[in-house]
């Protein structure tokens, strides 16, 4: 089954983009959180959103899923590790699945500003972003796990079932964490090294030496996410019908850079979702 339009994201500009798409009777897919974005949420008070004056994050995130629900839009939490453009399609990964889309629009929020020294330099050569999906190449393999988030301890626990050893490095607070035959280890990663292929992850208590390394965390730098995909920064260089320089993939929301505000992530949700289709149309 290939999807007219995979969306990932479900903030305001990814949810914005899903019911648009809806009305326009489009098969869509959204990749997200199911509770909307954090940053959302954890908003105290919003005054600028017209129309819905002093609402509190919480209250305009519910909202705005309960609107998704009643156009019909479910979200799909499976974390899209790649995505492949082929020309007339897309090829999503996401966990162990390949997904196929006609069009995609990213709506993932704002990139991490930093990555770890060498990460991008050895994606796809000893460094991947999806434990899920590459474990079983490492079998029998030393493999390392940088993790940003308690969320992906199950994905390490997925990966040990291959791997002959995973040393896991919790960049959050850990205190007392212990996963079974796995190695916990309070470590700040300073570079990744190798030739040919990454071998060795350098951290501030020392080098260690690894088959593959896992760098997993909520989201993903668009220039790694996209091969191909060109960039301003941290954000995606768009049109202003939020077209990219890859045909039929679009963007809005925060990752396309500033402002960060809920009522500009929409409006690129609704102009990407409008800019899809007529991408769709043009393409019979």
């Amino acid at each position: 089954m290939r999807y007219d339009v995979a969306i990932i994201g479900s903030g305001p500009a990814g949810l914005e983009a899903a019911i648009t798409l809806k009305i326009r009777k489009k098969n869509i897919i959204l990749f997200g959180k199911k509770d909307s974005s954090a940053k959302v949420r954890l908003a105290e008070k919003i005054d600028n959103y017209l129309g819905i004056p002093a609402v509190s994050g919480s209250e305009l995130a519910d909202r705005m899923l309960d609107h998704a629900k009643r156009m019909g839009v479910e979200i799909n939490d499976t974390k899209v590790s790649m995505i492949y453009p082929y020309g007339e399609y897309f090829a999503l990964q996401c966990g162990e699945e390949m997904i196929e889309s006609s069009s995609v629009i990213l709506c993932a929020g704002v990139a991490p500003a930093k990555t770890i020294p060498g990460e991008t330099d050895y994606l796809g050569r000893g460094v991947s972003y999806c434990a899920t999906c590459d474990a079983a190449i490492y079998k029998e393999k030393k493999t390392i796990v940088v993790s940003y988030s308690k969320d992906y301890e199950e994905e390490a626990l997925f990966l040990r079932k291959y791997a002959s050893e995973v040393i896991y490095i919790p960049m959050y607070d850990a205190t007392g964490l212990s996963l079974e035959n796995i190695t916990v280890q309070a470590a700040k990663p300073l570079e990744i090294k190798g030739r040919m292929k990454a071998n060795t992850l350098v951290t501030d208590s020392g080098e260690l030496s690894f088959d593959g390394l896992f760098v997993l965390r909520d989201q993903i730098a668009p220039s790694s996410l996209v091969p191909g995909l060109e960039t301003e920064g941290s954000a995606v260089k768009c049109e202003r019908n939020m077209s990219t320089n890859i045909p039929g993939l679009f963007a809005a929301g925060d990752i396309t850079g500033e402002p960060f505000q809920l009522v500009k992530a929409a409006g690129e949700g609704l102009t990407a979702a409008f800019s899809a289709v007529k991408y769709l149309a043009s393409k019979g």
